[in-house]
């Protein structure tokens, strides 16, 4: 499979995951409408190729489903993620090997690592046409406008690129862009990322700040920019990592930048640090529309592509969408990184229902009184995208924590309101937010839902119910002999807790 947006199409349409659309569909809200519903559906990838008002197809829903997300990262199931991670791991926080078994599995890391270093590209596909100056025209790009309510055409999945002016360290974010004009944009991005650090560093030098749009790449690099790493090292070698060979980049037509090779366009523009426009409102991720918000302004100057483009988008929106997907995998990646930092946690679930990162379930292996309570302060100073967490509830190692039915009941027996939960006030927190009292500033709740110990309590613990081990196997030996062959061993229907199936009646 070629690793670029196409190779992964075709991948898709090969294991029959892709629909193409030939009708008319208009971006402007019927592409997302069609869109949604097939998301939540667990539908296939589509691909709209006779799009109202543009020649240039769009394709959609990529990473729609999990299997689809493991498939972008050159795996076959989910539990392959937390091999990646602890790799990932390994790198962030290196030790010293101190055995020949360690030393050989040091040996295959830098092995791996050096695979993965970026090569470069002197005839790059994605500059096959070029168009500068006055031939720069944004609005043949068929953006879409999701909900009604949406200020105009967005951007979101495209990779943006800056350069820190001082060190010419590269950063590469997933920021939404909002089309201005025919050769400009504005930027949404968080005052604590990457692109909105070099344009600081920018402004007190006195420069403009470089910025490069990356759209339709292979949906490994998304993957690779949306992972928390150090500031100090590249999204490509760990887009290498993630790929098993280095990424091939290229140097832009009019920027000091690199960018991957085989894109399908490339917005080459700068930033004049204090140049802001209003950007929004726009649908996110909190399932409301944002607000208004001065953001910087792009002026582009160059626009380059391969010929006969395909355009790749996406958009947010109460989940499940497929930013919640991605979410999802790189939970099973964070879990080996945050027990290399937190040796006490077992696993850890990021619900897609809360967003993927609002509230957090830990399960620890507990060992002394107070241990629930450092875990969940740790976790939220142990990753970036860990700081916005609003509730991280803590339980024991034997809890299932993808099953509600079990945090649930966890919460429900173990748990005294008084003792066992704390509320940090204060705190630093998304804009997006609209339950913070005050915009940025909120509070976090963590909740210690594990079986207390002395001294945490003074009550005498009941002893958990459970079935006769010899009386288990007996049954489970004799199940077809009871005639309930057709009954799933261990399945609980749902309806019992009062779950409704398919939506009810």
């Amino acid at each position: 499979m070629a690793r670029d947006l196409r190779g992964f199409i075709q991948l898709l349409e090969n294991r029959g995951q892709l629909r193409r659309i030939t009708a008319l569909v208009d971006p402007d809200l019927e592409l997302a409408e069609i869109t949604q519903r097939v998301l939540q559906s667990g539908g296939p990838a589509l691909l709209f190729e006779n799009v109202k008002g543009a020649t240039i197809p769009v394709a959609v829903n990529l990473l729609g489903t999990l299997e689809r997300v493991c498939w972008a990262m050159h795996m076959e199931h989910p539990q392959e993620l937390e091999g990646l991670g602890q790799k990932l791991g390994q790198l962030q926080q290196p030790k010293p090997p101190k055995s020949p078994g360690e030393f050989i599995e040091f040996g295959k890391l830098l092995f791996d690592v050096i695979k993965a270093k970026p090569g470069m590209s002197f005839f790059p596909v994605c500059q096959q046409v070029v168009q500068q100056n006055e031939q720069v025209d944004l609005t043949q790009i068929p953006m879409i406008r999701p909900y009604p309510g949406d200020a105009g055409k967005v951007l979101t999945l495209g990779l943006v690129i800056t350069k820190d002016c001082e060190t010419g360290t590269p950063n590469v974010g997933v920021y939404r862009l909002q089309l201005q004009s025919k050769n400009t944009m504005s930027v949404h991005w968080l005052s604590v990322r990457g692109g909105a650090r070099h344009l600081r560093k920018c402004a007190q030098a006195g420069k403009k700040l470089e910025i490069a749009i990356v759209l339709g790449i292979d949906p490994l690099l998304i993957m690779a920019a949306a992972t928390p790493i150090p500031v100090e090292l590249s999204e490509w070698l760990f887009a290498g990592l993630y790929g098993g060979t280095g990424v091939n980049l290229s140097r832009c037509k009019t920027l000091d930048l690199e960018v991957p090779d085989n894109a399908e366009f490339i917005l080459e523009g700068t930033i004049t640090p204090g140049e802001i426009v209003p950007d929004g409102p726009f649908g996110d991720h909190m399932g409301y529309y944002g607000g208004v918000e001065d953001s910087p302004l792009i002026r582009f100057h160059c626009v380059t592509h391969r010929k006969n483009p395909i355009y790749a988008t996406t958009f947010s929106g109460r989940p499940p969408k497929e930013e919640a997907l991605i979410a999802i995998a790189l939970n099973r990646i964070y879990t080996p990184i945050l027990r290399q930092q937190i040796p006490e946690i077992v696993d850890f679930f990021l619900p897609m229902e809360a967003l993927s990162y609002k509230a957090a379930i830990i399960a620890i292996d507990k060992a002394y009184p107070g241990q629930a309570r450092r875990a969940a302060l740790a976790f939220w100073s142990a990753l970036p995208q860990f700081t916005y967490t609003k509730f991280v509830i803590v339980v024991d190692k034997d809890i299932n924590i993808r099953d509600p039915r079990q945090v649930v009941w966890a919460i429900s027996s173990k748990v005294d309101p008084q003792r066992d939960v704390f509320i940090l006030p204060d705190t630093p927190f998304d804009s997006l937010d609209f339950a913070c009292p005050k915009v940025g500033l909120g509070s976090r709740m963590g909740m210690d839902a594990t079986t207390k110990i002395s001294p945490e309590t003074d009550q005498i613990w009941g002893e958990p119910l459970a079935s006769d081990p010899e009386m288990a196997t007996l049954v489970t030996r004799r199940w077809a002999e009871y005639g309930l062959s057709d009954l799933e061993l261990g399945a609980v229907d749902p309806r019992l807790f009062g779950y409704e199936i398919d939506g009810g009646r």
